[in-house]
């Protein structure tokens, strides 16, 4: 075992580690949420990583994500967390995909060949997307919700969807499950109500969308605890 992972070992043992540098991990979306999800699965060990964002870094992601930095502006943001995962974890196999996922793009991705899928994007035609392909290739899925506009992260939770409430994208997605015949879908979601973002801020006046306000301590959170509970899952791991 590589010295980088003994203090991982001594909690979930060796032969916890061995299954998880033979796992192979998609995570969609590498932004707030999903790039704290990449980091933390390369540095518990996990042997191979999909990785499947189109956006490139922006000076705006700077204050959230963690493949933001001054030196990685313009990077296509897949690129920008291979090169973290490759100085973290060098034998760790890493695919990149510069893709926006929709279901037009979705027969690119073999799910068979994973042993976990993680959804962190935030189109809601895409996370639907991902979440059926896991589900019809027999691989489990972890989705998130919405952490824009939140400002506690102790309110995060792991929950079935259809025991979520409060979240707006929570809602959506109770409903566009219940109408595919979804009987559960693990989740990470928080009840916090969300802020109203201060006007004139907004990063794009020019959009449709209403763009959200962030910080660094919120959509990290969320991360991790998908990272912990994919980790848990792949290890078989009870307390």
């Amino acid at each position: 075992m590589r010295e980088e992972f003994v203090r991982t070992a001594m909690i979930f043992g060796e032969t916890a580690m061995t299954r998880l540098a033979a796992s192979r991990v998609a995570v969609f979306g590498v932004g707030g949420v999903g790039g704290h999800v990449v980091e933390a699965l390369a540095r518990s060990g996990v042997g191979a990583l999909d990785l499947i964002d189109n956006d490139r870094v922006a000076p705006s992601n700077i204050n959230r994500q963690i493949v933001a930095v001054h030196s990685t502006i313009g990077m296509l943001k897949v690129d920008a967390a291979e090169l973290r995962v490759r100085d973290i974890a060098p034998d760790c196999k890493v695919r990149t995909y510069p893709t926006f996922f929709m279901p037009e793009t979705a027969d690119e991705f073999d799910f068979t060949q994973y042993d976990y899928v993680v959804d962190a994007i935030d189109t809601v035609t895409g996370k639907i997307e991902i979440i059926m392909r896991a589900k019809a290739a027999g691989v489990p899925v972890i989705s998130s919700m919405g952490a824009g506009n939140k400002v506690d992260p102790t309110a995060f939770e792991v929950a079935d969807i259809y025991k979520t409430s409060v979240c707006p994208l929570a809602r959506v997605m109770r409903r566009e499950m219940k109408k595919r015949g979804v009987k559960l879908l693990k989740v990470v979601y928080s009840k916090e109500e969300a802020l109203t973002p201060i006007a004139g801020l907004c990063e794009d006046s020019g959009s449709r969308r209403s763009t959200p306000g962030s910080n660094a301590f919120v959509p990290s959170v969320a991360g991790l605890i998908i990272a912990g509970e994919v980790i848990k899952e792949l290890t078989g791991f009870t307390r």
